[in-house]
């Protein structure tokens, strides 16, 4: 069942959302070569809870950890580790926070020094499809909406489209209807309506879409060892249009981007 937010609870997830933008914004700064996934797991919970909230997936469905991080061919939740990230890397962040009795779920896609070229245009395009997939997120369009956009924009580039995780709705709960696959046709699945909030999160493979998981029960890694790529907003439907929650903003600050992509979902300007 979908469970549809009123604007006033849209605000209060607005503010859980933004603590974990501005977690990843601060990770920005310390994601490099030599620095463990476990050491940003450890300064990521300090810093959520310095804001006034808890860790989102730290013990939700038995998650040891703040941050799930997954690096080159893991796709998503992977667990942080003493490995030291090297030069050429990338690493998928995804983070929570519950904050208001309201969660915020978002992931980037991180670059180590210097990386392939290859790999370079698969985060570009991931991160474009995330964008392509927002714009159909309006009422009396449908979940397969979305679905089909991201993967048209993907599939166009050669690169595949995981089918096995998915988005989801988000509120009280991490996870509430309704699912938001990264495939799809359009026309088909459940139909969007105002004050629904849904976390959209393309999950896209240099090569095959097929998945396997890890024994450690948790990382989900492609099974031909190419890199793979996880961007991920919270989106709220108001006025019938998107309105994202989250934002990248605080990464590009912290990195030296240059980006407008937020603008044309955001009935408001900004305010850093």
């Amino acid at each position: 069942m979908i469970i549809v937010k009123t604007k006033e609870e849209i605000e209060l997830m607005r503010q859980s959302a933004l603590v974990v933008s501005k977690t990843l914004g601060m990770l920005a700064k310390e994601v490099k070569e030599g620095v463990t996934t476990n050491h940003l797991d450890t300064i990521a919970e300090e810093f959520i809870r310095d804001h006034g909230a808890l860790p989102g997936f730290k013990g939700l469905y038995d998650c040891p950890s703040t941050l799930l991080c997954s690096v080159n061919e893991a796709v998503v939740h992977g667990l942080p580790t003493d490995v030291p990230l090297k030069d050429g890397d990338i690493v998928s962040i995804d983070c929570g926070a519950l904050m208001n009795g309201f969660y915020g779920d978002h992931a980037y896609t991180f670059e180590i020094g210097n990386v392939n070229e290859a790999t370079k245009k698969l985060i570009q395009t991931t991160k474009e499809s995330l964008y392509v997939g927002i714009k159909q997120l309006k009422v009396g369009n449908r979940v397969g909406d979305v679905g089909y956009a991201i993967q048209q924009y993907c599939e166009a580039e050669g690169y595949g489209v995981v089918r096995e995780l998915v988005g989801h709705g988000i509120g009280r709960k991490m996870h509430e209807d309704p699912e938001m696959p990264n495939y799809g046709r359009r026309g088909r699945g459940k139909k969007f309506i105002e004050g629904m909030v849904v976390a959209i999160e393309p999950m896209i493979n240099m090569g095959t879409h097929k998945v396997k998981q890890l024994k450690d029960g948790w990382t989900i890694v492609t099974q031909d060892g190419k890199p793979s790529v996880h961007f991920e907003h919270d989106v709220a439907i108001v006025d019938g249009q998107p309105e994202i929650l989250s934002t990248f903003a605080y990464v590009h600050e912290a990195l030296g981007i240059t980006s407008n992509e937020e603008d044309e979902f955001r009935q408001k300007a900004l305010v850093l």
